[in-house]
């Protein structure tokens, strides 16, 4: 059986392999792994060898034959789901939307994943079916909750598989185990059918070995669902390349926590080298905000949301319930509602500062997880060293951000390390195109396999419904407009220089310096340093109603034949105005200035 997704279909459709052998391959391996842990439940070979007959008379389906798992929280049909609880077992009667999506794309169902119970822990060790094994080291916790999900596919027993993560539990588990952890902007992806843990944060998660894997999957199961009152209307957009100037923001070093883990300091700075190396400009951040957020889950009423989830159950059934899982829900009962209102207005006001900050950034990297615990050392500190896993995760649904965990290094003694970037909701496919190339640039072979990451996909070219703008001011990448276009859903398509026949003026006039563009006689100008976005119809409407006088949008010839919409200038406005067509450039021009001051 190939490792990744992309793989396992490309040999499906060429018919170097068919579905049906795939996924008995993939039952075969989880009954011989040796780790029982691992799965709650098994398919019945028999019906899923149907299954994948039945989508092999459409290769066309993005998931055509691949063998996926489930965490045991979310529903699927023909499994019960215990939420890691014998006593709380049911069967569900239909399959829960995240589901019904995958398998609509072609995927097969091939078992439900182990979990700390009730999806209350980033540990792996809360459940009565057993810990699944670390494959990077058995003495090390798998991380959860999401924790039989991820080694599945570290392990290479299925190629894909969904979590959940509400606090991190579809991150932590991905960092420890060599893999790619989608967390999706909240709403995106429908959590009908999923057993609630803090039913306003929670979120469908996605275990990959690649990034263009992760992203195939959340093509598959994302979109509206009336069925789900969090669900949003949410564009998906698409992964673009990396613009030539993408500001990153990291934790300041006062705010970087490793509790004394040297290798987990020296894996996020490595993450860093690699970040830069891949174009970005680090900028570290004041994160004190964001940590104050991250403790507010555990520390404010957001726990009284796990306590009306499951808190019933658990009343009436103590002896079959965790006793760390246990004490965390009954904690919920001590809160009252105005400690909850106290909280929501500062969190209200953390959420406005995060905004402020995210405005100053195209992305955000932190460490995945800042430590990596051993069984025994967790089994002295359960609860406390829970918390520290959740550092940086826990505060991402909180201010509403989506999340990419990737990993970076294998380290000193063969644990993993990885980073996981993160950007303001709706910003989903921005975080592939760095997280595919840090991937990249670490050299990491795929989750505990060994086999080497295949060439990553191109990207997208300009998608349907979308209309491409050239720009050479202010809002090129890095430059202090950007975020007009990026905010509208803005991806970046190429850099590139303008046909010889444009000057380059510095305008006068009030308000933030500004280039002007006017087309002079073919050849009588100068190549002019420039970059593609493309904009959805609706967003680009609304981006040139924002553009003043004397500028307008007209169409942009470019050096390499291309033409697009872009900005120009009108004749009469560059009477007077300094002509920097000698700069190549506004990045140029303005990079000048600022070391003549």
């Amino acid at each position: 059986m190939p490792a990744t997704v992309s793989e396992i279909v490309e040999a499906h459709r060429s018919g170097a392999a068919r579905p049906e052998d795939t996924v008995s391959e993939s039952i075969r391996r989880i009954r011989a792994c040796g780790d029982p842990a691992i799965f709650i439940s098994v398919a019945d070979e028999a019906t899923a060898i149907a299954q994948a007959r039945e989508a092999a008379r459409n290769l066309s389906l993005p998931l055509c034959g691949v063998p996926v798992a489930v965490k045991d929280n979310i529903d699927a049909v023909g499994f019960p789901t215990t939420a890691a609880c014998p006593a709380f077992s049911y069967s569900p009667k239909q399959d829960a939307t995240a589901v019904a999506k995958l398998k609509a794309a072609g995927a097969i169902v091939v078992g439900k994943t182990n979990l700390d119970q009730f999806a209350t822990g980033l540990v792996g060790v809360r459940s009565p079916y057993g810990v699944p094994r670390n494959p990077f080291d058995p003495a090390m916790i798998p991380g959860g909750s999401s924790s039989g999900s991820a080694v599945a596919v570290s392990r290479g027993l299925v190629p894909l598989s969904l979590g959940t993560d509400t606090a991190g539990s579809g991150r932590v588990p991905a960092g420890l185990n060599n893999l790619v952890g989608l967390k999706p902007t909240l709403g995106l992806v429908s959590t009908s059918g999923v057993v609630p843990a803090c039913r306003s944060l929670d979120c469908v998660s996605i275990f990959s070995l690649t990034v263009d894997d992760a992203w195939t999957a959340l093509q598959a199961i994302s979109g509206f669902d009336d069925r789900d009152a969090y669900s949003r209307p949410i564009p998906l957009g698409e992964p673009s390349a990396l613009p030539p100037v993408t500001r990153l923001g990291v934790p300041r070093k006062e705010d970087r926590h490793f509790f004394g883990d040297r290798r987990a300091a020296q894996a996020f700075e490595q993450s860093i080298d690699h970040a830069r190396s891949a174009g970005a400009t680090i900028i570290e951040l004041d994160f004190s905000r964001f940590l104050e957020a991250a403790r507010l889950l555990y520390e404010g009423p957001w726990v009284a949301e796990r306590t009306a989830a499951v808190g019933e159950f658990i009343a009436k059934n103590p002896d079959k319930t965790h006793p760390v899982t246990r004490a965390i829900v009954e904690s919920g009962l001590k809160l009252n509602a105005v400690d909850a209102f106290r909280a929501f207005y500062r969190m209200q006001e953390l959420r406005a500062e995060a905004r402020r900050i995210m405005m100053t950034v195209d992305t955000l990297m932190v460490p995945t997880v800042p430590r990596a615990y051993t069984l025994a050392e967790l089994e002295a500190e359960p609860v406390r060293f829970n918390s520290n896993l959740g550092t940086y995760t826990n505060f991402v649904n909180l201010l509403d951000l989506c999340g990419l965990a990737v990993p970076v290094t294998i380290a000193e003694g063969g644990m993993p390390y990885g980073s996981t970037l993160l950007a303001t909701g709706g910003n989903d496919a921005r975080l592939m195109s760095l997280g595919r190339a840090m991937h990249l640039k670490s050299g990491l072979t795929l989750g505990a396999l060994g086999a080497a990451q295949p060439a990553p996909k191109a990207p997208a070219a300009l998608a349907k419904g979308e209309i491409a703008v050239g720009v050479i001011g202010a809002h090129l990448s890095g430059m202090a407009l950007n975020h007009e276009l990026t905010s509208l859903g803005a991806r970046f398509l190429e850099a590139l220089r303008t046909a010889p026949d444009y000057r380059l003026y510095a305008l006068k006039g009030e308000g933030p310096a500004r280039p002007g563009m006017l087309r002079v006689a073919k050849g009588a100008g100068v190549p002019i340093e420039a970059e593609l976005w493309a904009l959805s119809e609706q967003a680009f409407g609304k981006f040139v109603a924002t553009i003043p006088s004397p500028l307008s949008i007209g169409t942009v010839h470019f050096e390499n034949g291309r033409s697009a919409k872009g900005f120009l200038v009108e004749a009469e406005a560059v009477h007077g105005a300094e002509e920097i067509s000698s700069f190549g450039g506004w990045r140029n021009y303005v990079g000048s200035q600022r070391k003549s001051a």
